[in-house]
């Protein structure tokens, strides 16, 4: 009898001994951002609220709530966009600030501010890209007819016989479209006046008053005034045709090999764990693969990219290396 009371207490010691360890164990805080994490997962757009980033940012923080928790969309724009993105370099790399790394933050920005406070490509951990927008040749519908311009090999043609008679305008020395109108010159040996104004915005404006006579401009900005018929799209700068305007044929097939296109993903501070790194990238794939999302970026003209945190890596390394010289050819510089 005194040998089975021992064994029952014994047993009954190590039942309880067991249960307050296997509801810790079960309590315990997954590492990184998760439904009931302690706090939030904060996502850093460094462009300000209402533009094609913010836009997708936010949709893709409704989906992802379910499997990262709550999720915070902060805009700190600024600086061509280098405050936003310095705040995401130096946030904790605990996983639970990340933001937006785009082509103009990662890969033309290092070579066109005399200085910067991040390294692009030391100082974050990226996520996966999120979109690929095509960027365009358009002209102002009134000035192309009036050329007679209907296709890029009418353009390139009438710019050759005319040299600096054709301008064009951008949203500011060593933005995006500024940088490809260049490119575009090089590839197509045209010659053409560069009119920088004050952001994208007033370009934009410039080109459909007939201020000047053509842009580059990505297609998410200037599908309305092409649906309106104020503006005509003589090419996407893709490879291939964009399912989004089809009617728009690839300016390789006129000048082989050229491509340039507007994109941005996700980043966060170097060193995030592989674990956290991990849980990251598949919540944001599986939003970016989602139906509604791809429907939702359709609206917008902007194409999901989901791809591996290698994946863009390798995409940001490559971008960089090739503004490098892009930009220098250019001459633009900011102080």
């Amino acid at each position: 009898m005194q040998r089975r009371h021992a064994l029952t207490t014994l047993a009954a010691l190590s039942t309880g001994a067991a249960a307050p360890l296997s509801a810790l164990a079960q309590s315990a805080p997954v590492a990184g951002p998760a439904p009931g994490a302690a706090k939030p997962l904060r996502i850093i757009v460094p462009y300000a609220a209402g533009g094609p980033i913010d836009v997708t940012v936010r949709a893709l923080a409704e989906r992802v709530r379910d499997t990262l928790g709550t999720v915070v969309v902060e805009n700190r724009p600024g600086g061509g966009g280098n405050i936003g993105v310095d705040a995401i370099a130096k946030a904790d790399p605990d996983g639970f600030t990340i933001g937006v790394g785009a082509v103009a933050t990662h890969a033309i920005n290092p070579w066109l501010f005399r200085s910067i406070p991040f390294n692009a490509l030391t100082d974050f951990t990226p996520i996966t890209q999120m979109v690929r927008v095509p960027n365009l040749l358009v002209m102002n519908t009134e000035t192309a007819d009036r050329l007679g311009i209907k296709t890029l090999a009418d353009f390139m043609v009438y710019a050759r016989k005319n040299p600096g008679r054709l301008n064009y305008g951008s949203g500011g020395n060593g933005s995006a479209g500024h940088l490809a109108g260049e490119m575009f010159k090089q590839a197509a040996k045209v010659f053409a006046v560069h009119i920088p104004y004050n952001g994208g915005a007033p370009a934009q404006l410039a080109l459909v008053s007939g201020q000047v006579d053509y842009n580059f401009d990505n297609l998410a900005t200037a599908a309305p005034n092409i649906r309106s018929g104020r503006l005509r799209a003589l090419a996407v700068t893709t490879p291939q045709r964009s399912p989004l305007l089809p009617d728009a044929p690839p300016m390789a097939d006129v000048l082989p090999g050229f491509a340039v296109d507007t994109w941005w993903g996700l980043v966060g501070p170097a060193r995030i764990p592989a674990p956290v790194l991990a849980r990251l990238n598949t919540a944001f794939v599986a939003a970016l693969n989602a139906p509604e999302t791809k429907s939702r970026f359709a609206t917008l003209m902007a194409e999901p990219v989901p791809t591996t945190p290698e994946q863009f890596a390798a995409l940001i390394r490559a971008e960089h290396t090739r503004y490098e010289a892009v930009v220098k050819a250019s001459g633009a510089k900011v102080d």
